[in-house]
Formats: C-alpha cells, sequence, structure tokens
C-alpha cells in the first residue's frame, strides 16, 4: 500500500487576503518578565527587530 499526504497544500491555495488573516500579538521575554512588544519604546522595537534567531542542528530530526 502507498503511504498519502493528505496535509499537503499547494502554495496557491494556502495564500490568504489580509482581510482573511488574523492579526497576533507578540510577546517577548525582557528582563526577566514578559511583556508585549508592542508596548516597547522605538529604541527597544528596533533591537527586537534586529534580534537574529537560531535553530540547534542536533535537535532536528
Amino acid at each position: 500500500m502507498t503511504p498519502t499526504n493528505t496535509t499537503a497544500v499547494t502554495t496557491e491555495t494556502s495564500k490568504l487576503d489580509d482581510s482573511q488573516r488574523t492579526p497576533c500579538e507578540v510577546w517577548t521575554r525582557v528582563m526577566g518578565y514578559h511583556r508585549p512588544a508592542s508596548s516597547f519604546n522605538s529604541g527597544k522595537q528596533s533591537e527586537f527587530a534586529e534580534r537574529v534567531y537560531f535553530e540547534d542542528s542536533s535537535s532536528t530530526a
């Protein structure tokens, strides 16, 4: 029996218009506690935008 992938979605059908998107609030840990990034002052917002995220290659299978 050949396995089928029922979760595959083509790129064209997965694109959404901005009116279909749900806005989300990004929270981050700052100075030991969590707070929304939208409440940052302009300097902290630019610092947040410059953050570099990494992925540990040993944790991916």
